[in-house]
């Protein structure tokens, strides 16, 4: 048939058929009149004998009608009329799925950000990193070298490193950057072209320093610079060297770890110039953070872990001495050895969203069905009209859809808003920390997804009434009769979702109390009332040899500032902060062979001054502190952690004045134990520890840690006077030991702002379904409670009829989802530190919210209940 003619006279057909069935009703009743009825019964008997007028121009309009867009079109204005009538239900219904939508939204934002999408590279699809299945990825420069040159996987393998803190120079204003000192080959495996200037390359670097040259960030050179193109070629100073800023990557290229943001790309071979372990030196474990390349053509990454796995051991059997083999493994480049923390962070929450949206569309569905079996009247009248049961379950499916798109689009308005604020979120000052969540195309696609999954799921809640619907039995009874027989879908619905609730709500408060524990645990350190002053006497021009004697006048300087307790020097980071704790090889004094498989432990290592341990709060259980006659001249001594001395010695006491090896054959003494402590994360096991004095392992990188009662910001000021006084030019950050600490709480804070925010949803929805469930039951029964309040009934029998299935409800759910709730939460272990769920405040806060959610959300149905006038309800009927 062709359509496109009717198109354009549409009207005036459906306004000719109106006109024929007209005509022929009239000629009907005219032949009846001649017969001898009259005009009324003639009309009457022509209209019944020709049957029901809209159905039969319904069905003939189908005819010239576009079966799929016009039927549509038809059922949304309907749709759109029904629910202008009810404007309360439609913007709970809204709200509820705005709510739903878009915290998936957000969730999936994250998941693609930073699980799914890979870096913005060309031929990401082909980029991995290399890493160990201990989760350390560090390496040494000529282990990478021979991986390099020895693996047959990848194309080419470049490598990386992260440089923190650097004091950068322009000649004005100093400030500290932080930035990737990555080899010459990088940008050109990464396939990077630049934005302004050049790249470096490998042909830039010919030994060590041999390349002071950086190149900016699209970012930093617009933030710093102002897109000052005549940046290329300018000098400036990187810890007091001179390197030559030689172009700006492009806009879209941040680095290769997705959390870092760096400011700038510098050459490997010159990070020696920022303090950094000789790249000869192929014992060391911190030189290279990470290798990665394109695999070649047609290896698969089974075959690639083959291969490095293969020069691994190859390594092992070389050097004995300096190379412990790992467990290999390949992951896609930008998450590393993060990524399975950050996995099962967003699993997690996609889990905790997705029960947000079923307890979304349970809610929905529940107040669908009431909402059905209020308009149960004009339904029965519609089907005995004539109108098919397809045709009004179709109307209620198109009600949803449109309530579904409505309450998608307001929820990805507000996850656009939230993801986009997130890209810029910089939660730690001076810590280049980025989120890569800018929203993209298929956001719209997920949204749109969920929003047709979610008017599925709620929207065909109410068919088995309508396919159950009698109308004549409905129109007979009159207003107090229900669609169908009742049915416990709707209580099932209930249940579930104030289960749903209970689960999120439990784990809030596993979440929170978890993080409460943490900030008041035993750290081995006490942060309270203590400030760190971070000083690099290398960005001075100190050279090794001159950097203790300074360190030590900086101490008793900061000991002579009025107010201060106690005053200690830590090499490198205090415990706890950024990539604190370098790990060393330790053996048993009687150990020969000092191979890593060989070594008796592990531990973490510092380099302390005397005094340390009472700046940081540390009890010392046995023996002595460093003091300083511990120099260079005195034999090595240290002091261990309890947990080093009973693994090394058996027991705490009986370490003291016992001997053990470094890997370097050095015999150390045990001269004290100080208690354990958490040096690396707050989540981890017990490990052993060991202090060295600084004077016998000198180091131009430290930070000052100050004890005092003083207000923080007057005893910072006075620390910066007191190492300007020293020296001028030396650049000193400080800050207080809890602020340094926020790195480490970052995923605990995280995980409990998330965890609170979707808790809180999840008692959002609970309210609206259990008012829902309270207020309809309330609505349906008022006739009964006004007989029953005429007969006497006192109000709490009133109560107890109108609201007790509600509450029989509500403490079924809340015992499922509690119980449910307490079995998932042992995975919040892993991110919060103690954070468990066998915890009675948990349990008592739970059973305390449910019933305080009960309470508020029956509050107004109760009202309504007592409030019922028996005379009026009775005289009405």
């Amino acid at each position: 048939m062709n359509w496109i003619p009717q198109i354009f006279r549409r009207r005036s057909i459906y306004d000719d058929l109106s006109e024929e069935i007209r005509l022929h009703i009239e000629e009907r009743s005219e032949q009846l009149m001649r017969e001898g009825m009259s005009a009324k019964e003639a009309e009457w008997e022509a209209r019944r004998a020709f049957g029901n007028r809209t159905v039969l121009e319904e069905r003939s309009r189908e005819v010239w009608q576009w079966p799929t867009p016009e039927s549509i079109a038809s059922d949304v204005r309907l749709a759109l009329r029904q629910l202008r009538k009810s404007p309360g239900f439609t913007i709970a219904a809204v709200l509820t799925l705005a709510l739903a939508i878009g915290a998936n939204a957000v969730v999936f934002g994250l998941m693609d950000g930073l699980v799914l999408r890979p870096l913005n590279v060309p031929q990401a699809e082909s980029l991995y990193g290399t890493h160990y299945g201990d989760n350390l990825t560090w390496q040494s420069y000529p282990n990478y070298i021979d991986l390099r040159d020895r693996n047959r996987s990848f194309e080419d393998l470049a490598a990386f490193n992260m440089v923190l803190g650097v004091g950068l120079d322009t000649g004005k204003d100093p400030v500290a950057a932080n930035g990737f000192a990555a080899t010459g080959n990088y940008f050109d495996v990464l396939r990077i072209h630049p934005y302004l200037g050049r790249l470096f390359h490998a042909s830039d670097e010919h030994g060590p320093n041999s390349a002071p040259y950086i190149v900016l960030t699209y970012a930093y050179w617009h933030s710093r610079f102002h897109d000052d193109r005549g940046v290329v070629g300018r000098t400036v100073q990187l810890d007091k060297h001179p390197f030559t800023i030689i172009g700006v990557a492009p806009p879209e290229f941040q680095g290769t770890i997705m959390f870092l943001a760096p400011d700038f790309f510098m050459p490997i071979v010159n990070e020696e110039q920022m303090g950094a372990p000789s790249l000869n030196t192929r014992a060391t474990e911190h030189a290279v953070f990470e290798a990665l390349g394109h695999l070649k053509r047609g290896v698969i990454p089974a075959q690639a872990v083959a291969d490095v796995g293969a020069v691994n051991a190859y390594l092992e059997k070389a050097y004995p001495r300096e190379i412990v083999h790992h467990d290999t493994a390949l992951s896609r480049e930008g998450l590393t050895s993060f990524g399975p923390a950050v996995r099962a962070f967003v699993a997690g929450l996609m889990v905790l969203s997705g029960l947000i949206l079923l307890g979304a569309c349970a809610n929905l569905g529940s107040l669908f069905a009431a909402r059905a079996a209020d308009r149960s009247r004009e339904v029965a009248l519609r089907l005995a009209l004539g109108s098919s049961r397809k045709r009004i379950m179709r109307g209620l499916l198109t009600e949803a859809l449109v309530i579904s798109l409505a309450g998608g689009a307001a929820g990805l308005l507000v996850s656009f808003m939230l993801l986009r604020r997130m890209s810029i979120w910089q939660p730690i000052p001076g810590v280049p920390l980025h989120l890569p969540v800018t929203p993209g195309a298929m956001l719209y696609v997920v949204a749109l997804g969920l929003a047709l999954l979610s008017a599925f799921l709620f929207g065909i809640v109410p068919i088995r009434q309508i396919l159950g619907a009698n109308p004549y039995e409905i129109i007979k009874a009159g207003s107090s009769a229900r669609i169908g027989r009742r049915v416990t879908l709707r209580d099932v619905l209930l249940v579930a979702q104030i289960a749903i609730c209970a689960v999120l709500v439990t784990s809030s408060l596993v979440a929170v109390r978890g993080l409460v524990r943490s900030l008041h645990s035993k750290l081995g350190f006490d942060p309270r009332d203590t400030m760190t002053a971070g000083v690099d006497l290398a960005t001075a021009g100190y050279s090794a040899g001159k950097a203790p004697a300074m360190q030590r006048r900086m101490i008793e300087a900061m000991g002579a500032i009025p107010g201060v307790k106690a005053v200690g020097l830590v090499n490198g980071y205090p415990p706890l902060v950024y990539t604190a704790g370098n790990r060393a090889d330790v053996y048993k004094e009687e150990t020969s062979d000092l191979r890593p498989p060989n070594a008796a432990a592990v531990p973490f290592r510092y380099e302390v001054s005397p005094g340390y341990f009472e700046a940081a709060g540390t009890n010392l259980l046995a023996g002595r502190s460093v003091s300083w006659q511990d120099d260079k001249s005195a034999r090595s001594v240290a002091v261990v952690n309890s947990d080093f001395a009973v693994r090394m010695f058996g027991s705490v006491t009986g370490a003291v004045g016992r001997n053990y090896r470094l890997q370097d054959g050095t015999l150390v003494q045990v001269i004290g134990v100080v208690e354990d402590g958490k040096y690396m994360s707050l989540t981890e096991a017990q490990q052993p520890a060991m202090f060295l004095p600084f004077l016998q392992s000198p180091s131009s990188a430290a930070y000052l840690v100050v004890r005092s009662k003083r207000d923080p910001q007057q005893l910072a000021a006075a620390m910066r006077r007191k190492v300007r006084e020293l020296d001028a030019g030396l650049p000193v950050d400080t800050q207080t030991w809890t602020q340094m600490l926020e790195v480490v709480l970052f995923p605990a804070r995280v995980a409990t702002m998330a965890l609170g925010v979707l808790g809180l949803m999840g008692a959002m929805l609970s309210i609206t379904g259990i008012f829902g469930m309270a207020a309809y039951s309330v609505s349906m029964r008022l006739r009964e409670l006004g007989i029953r309040m005429a007969l006497g009934a006192a109000r709490k029998e009133v109560l107890n009829t109108a609201l007790g299935r509600p509450f029989k409800l509500l403490a079924i759910g809340s015992a499922v989802g509690l119980s449910l709730g307490l079995l998932g939460t042992r995975v919040l272990a892993f991110i919060v530190y103690q954070a468990t769920p066998r915890d009675p405040f948990v349990l008592a806060g739970v059973v305390v919210a449910m019933a305080l959610l009960g309470l508020l959300a029956t509050w107004i149905p109760a009202q309504r209940a007592l409030s019922v006038n028996p005379l009026i309800l009775l005289r009405e009927d």
